[in-house]
C-alpha cells in the first residue's frame, strides 16, 4: 500500500528505502522526527535557562600578611597555603562548576597582566579592570555590567580570591542550591559558614530556622550583623540563629541592578554612565573616582529585602592573617609551623616562614616571624591582626619601597 509516494511497511519487516520508486518507509520517520523535535526541545530549554557566570574578586592588598604581601604581589597572588597561589586555587574550584570561559576575574590595572600569565586558559577580555580600588560594592556593579552584556538574566557567582575551602563537592552542591534560588525570583543569596567559635572577626547572618527553602538549605535571612564585640560573639553562637558571612552571593544580574537602583541609587546612576562608555570603547576612569567607596553588605545587603542564606556543607577558611596560616598548617613538635629554613629550640605554638634566610626562634612561644628580602616581622600570634595598622604607619611615612 502507497500513500502520497510513500510504502506502508509492516512493523516486523526490514526497514529500507528505494530511490527508483521514490518511496521511503515511514517508520523511519517515526523513528527519527521524534528524536528531531525532543533535541530541538532540549536545545530551546537550554538556551532558556539563565546562565551562570562566576566572578573572582581580586582586588584586594592583603595587608595583614606584611611583609609578603605587597602592592604589586598582593596576598591573593601568593603560595600561602600549599604549592599554588589563593587565586589560583579558588579558580580550580570554580572550574568544577564552570568553564574558565565563564569565569571572570576583577582586579587592579596593575594586577591584570600578572593575573593572565598565571591563569592558564583566562581571555583578557574576562579579566575586569577597575581603574582603582573602591571596596565591593562598585567593584562587583563593574562585573555585573560586563556579565549583563552577555545575558540580562544571567546568574552571578561572587567569590573572593583568597578563601581556603576543603570539600569541592560539597562546594559546587552549595553553589547550585544557591543557584537554583536566585533563579526562582529577584532573591539575593548568600553563603552563610556554620560558626566554630564566637569569632569577632567576621560579620554574622542571622536567619529565619523555620524558613527552609525547597529543602535546599536554604534560609529567609532575618538580618545582617557587623563584627560584634566578644561578649555578642558568644550570644550570637549560643543562639544557633546565627551564621559566619562568608563574602560569597549569587544572584540574577538583572535582579541586582532592581535592587541597588532601590538601595544605592548614587551607585547605579553612576554605573550606567559607565556602561555607555564601555559600550562605545571609551576610557571611564574619570566617572569611577567620583564613586564612593562602599562594601556590598554594609551598601545593599543589610538593607535589601527578600535575602536568602544557604548553608555551606563545606569548611572554609578565610585566610585572614598569620594566625590563620598556623591554623591550618601540619605542626612539628611543640606544636610550631616551620615554613622554609628555621628551627625553634625550646618554644612552643609558633610560625616561622622564612624567604630563603634561615630564622630560628629560641625560648620563645605564640610567636609569628616572616622575614623578606627587605622586611622581617615578629609578632605575637594572639596580636597579629594589628599588623594592617603597621601597614599603615609605614603608608604614612611614606615608606613607598616597603609596601
Amino acid at each position: 500500500m502507497t500513500w502520497i509516494g510513500m510504502e506502508i511497511i509492516p512493523m516486523g519487516q526490514l526497514i529500507h528505502s528505494d530511490p527508483a520508486n521514490g518511496s521511503i518507509s515511514i517508520l523511519i520517520l517515526l523513528m527519527y522526527v521524534p528524536i528531531g523535535i525532543l533535541m530541538w526541545a532540549q536545545l530551546k530549554l537550554e538556551s532558556s535557562k539563565p546562565k551562570m557566570y562566576c566572578v573572582i574578586m581580586a582586588g584586594g592588598r592583603g595587608t595583614r600578611f606584611w611583609p609578603t604581601s605587597r602592592k604589586n604581589n598582593p596576598k591573593q597572588l601568593l603560595n600561602i597555603i600549599g604549592n599554588k597561589s589563593m587565586l589560583q586555587m579558588t579558580v580550580d574550584r570554580l572550574k568544577k562548576l564552570k568553564n574558565v570561559e565563564d569565569i571572570f576575574i576583577v582586579a587592579g590595572k596593575d594586577l591584570a597582566p600578572k593575573i593572565g600569565k598565571m591563569i592558564k586558559g583566562i581571555k583578557s577580555t574576562n579579566i575586569i579592570v577597575e581603574p582603582s580600588g573602591k571596596n565591593t560594592a562598585p567593584a562587583i556593579g563593574l562585573a555585573a555590567i560586563h556579565i549583563k552584556k552577555l545575558r540580562e538574566d544571567a546568574i552571578m557567582g561572587i567569590f573572593p580570591a583568597d578563601h581556603f575551602i576543603v570539600g569541592h563537592q560539597k562546594f559546587s552542591r552549595t553553589i547550585r542550591s544557591a543557584i537554583h534560588l536566585a533563579k526562582k525570583n529577584d532573591s539575593l543569596v548568600t553563603i552563610g559558614i556554620e560558626p566554630t567559635f564566637p569569632s569577632t572577626g567576621y560579620g554574622y547572618i542571622q536567619y529565619d530556622q523555620n524558613s527552609s527553602a525547597d529543602h535546599l538549605n536554604g534560609y529567609k535571612v532575618k538580618t545582617f550583623a557587623e563584627k560584634p564585640h566578644p561578649k555578642l560573639a558568644r550570644r550570637f553562637l549560643e543562639s544557633g540563629e546565627f551564621l559566619w558571612n562568608g563574602g560569597m552571593f549569587v544572584w540574577r544580574a538583572d535582579a541586582f541592578f532592581k535592587k541597588i537602583e532601590r538601595y544605592m541609587p548614587d551607585l547605579k546612576d553612576q554605573l550606567v554612565k559607565i556602561e555607555k562608555r564601555i559600550n562605545k570603547k571609551q576610557d571611564f576612569s574619570r566617572i569611577w573616582q567620583q564613586i564612593e567607596p562602599e562594601s556590598i553588605d554594609y551598601g545593599l545587603m543589610e538593607k535589601s529585602d527578600n535575602i536568602y542564606m544557604v548553608k555551606a556543607e563545606f569548611e572554609w577558611n578565610d585566610v585572614g592573617s598569620w594566625d590563620a596560616v598556623y591554623d591550618l598548617s601540619p605542626k612539628s613538635k611543640g606544636k610550631n609551623v616551620i615554613l622554609g629554613e628555621g628551627v625553634v629550640i625550646e618554644g612552643k605554638n609558633n610560625l616561622i616562614q622564612s624567604n630563603g634566610q634561615f630564622t630560628a626562634v629560641v625560648g620563645a612561644d605564640n610567636l609569628v616571624v616572616v622575614n623578606t628580602e627587605d622586611a622581617i616581622l615578629v609578632a605575637s600570634r594572639e596580636k597579629v591582626e594589628e599588623v594592617k595598622a603597621l601597614v599603615n604607619y609605614l603608608e604614612k611615612k611614606k615608606r613607598n619601597d616597603l609596601l
